[in-house]
């Protein structure tokens, strides 16, 4: 983990996404499980092509919004998101399981829950996005 800030306490702490600056001015950190789940946004938030010198990289699923809701829009977004997942984030962690739901309720409503597990740890996570 090349990237992590040794705290005063000794527990590694990462950068905090989105980037913010505490009223310190020092940059707010967060702890490794929370870090996790912070790549697992950047990666499903993050559109293709949004990253210069990685243009593969992302999900881009905020435009599911305008897609027709199906069963191939939930088995095409399970796939993306797995794929990516495993590419970007897989020396981190294993995707168990990738559910993708829509609502008939909410026009529109689509739910992404992604179970995974962390690698260094071997403990369980969950991430839960509407959208």
């Amino acid at each position: 983990m090349a990237n992590q800030i040794q705290s005063i306490t000794g527990t590694p702490r990462f950068l905090k996404y989105p980037y913010s600056v505490a009223g310190s001015g020092i940059p707010n950190t967060t702890a490794p499980d929370d870090h996790l789940r912070d790549l697992i946004l950047q990666v499903l938030f993050t559109n293709p092509g949004e990253r210069v010198n990685l243009p593969q990289f992302g999900v881009g699923v905020q435009r599911l919004i305008f897609e027709p809701a199906g069963d191939t829009l939930r088995s095409s977004v399970q796939f993306l998101i797995t794929t990516n997942l495993q590419q970007w984030l897989g020396d981190r962690l294993n995707v168990e399981q990738v559910n993708v739901s829509t609502d008939a309720q909410e026009d529109g409503m689509v739910t992404i829950e992604i179970i995974y597990r962390a690698l260094a740890t071997q403990q369980r996570g969950t991430v839960t996005v509407q959208i």
